[in-house]
């Protein structure tokens, strides 16, 4: 094929794959796994050039090499490539676009829009007492292998019911609150801490918990500081740090009326 033969779906393949190696750059940049992913690279240059200067003995047992490499590809990048499936099932799922519910249901925001401020008020208090908290808002994604993790509680969002939780002698202060279809599903659950290695050291397990769920899913969490008691907001992986109530009562109600 000439330069002049390229074809549309030359040109789609080659735009696609760039994405594709864009999303997974994306995915690992600022963590470990970027070091493993270069090393990777310069290893495939190091045998494709091995290969074009026809050097026979050390092609096969790089061939060998690369044949049993991928199954160590799988396992070393195995959270990588989680990330990047729950990144397609979560945000570009085809079944939320063209389902019977979103034909046949208004578009109008969920009930979850009348319990934010209840739950932004808690927050506010939680934020003069320096209680440390930590609330995960879920969207099209229900979380359930983190609910699972925590105590199930599955009652209705009250900012008495919030205030009791994350009480500092309570058992359930330490893990997060998944909120749910308008319902605080379950408490003290065990989220996956954030890998990025470009985080501030200060950035404490709540906000790096906060961002690693938010990395996998299409959540967002609310963060309450024990040291200082400054709120944060997370989503899409990045966080807002230090905002006011107001900021995060309407981050929070823009984020639930787009789901």
């Amino acid at each position: 094929m000439t330069f002049l033969d390229i074809r549309l779906i030359d040109v789609i393949d080659i735009v696609l794959v760039a994405y594709l190696m864009y999303r997974l750059y994306k995915l690992i940049r600022g963590t470990v796994a970027l070091n493993i992913f270069l090393g990777i690279f310069a290893f495939i240059i190091f045998w494709l050039m091995i290969k074009a200067l026809n050097m026979q003995l050390s092609a096969t047992i790089l061939d060998n090499v690369v044949g049993v490499g991928m199954i160590a590809i799988i396992i070393v990048f195995q959270p990588e490539i989680r990330r990047f499936l729950l990144m397609l099932g979560t945000r570009y799922n085809i079944r939320n676009h063209f389902s019977f519910d979103s034909i046949f249901m208004s578009k109008s925001p969920g009930m979850m829009s009348f319990y934010v401020k209840p739950l932004v008020r808690a927050c506010e208090d939680f934020s003069k007492s320096k209680t440390g908290a930590l609330i995960v808002i879920t969207r099209q994604s229900e979380l359930l292998d983190y609910v699972e993790t925590g105590e199930l509680i599955n009652a209705v969002i009250s900012k008495p019911l919030l205030k009791s939780i994350f009480f500092k002698n309570s058992p359930l202060h330490d893990g997060a609150v998944i909120i749910s279809q308008s319902k605080i599903k379950a408490a003290g659950c065990i989220l996956p801490v954030s890998q990025n290695m470009e985080l501030p050291k200060h950035v404490g397990l709540r906000h790096r918990a906060a961002l690693g769920i938010t990395e996998a899913t299409d959540a967002i969490a609310v963060v309450v500081s024990e040291e200082t008691g400054r709120l944060s907001f997370c989503n899409g992986g990045k966080g807002v740090f230090s905002i006011t109530s107001e900021e995060l009562e309407k981050r929070i109600q823009e984020s639930v009326e787009k789901q």
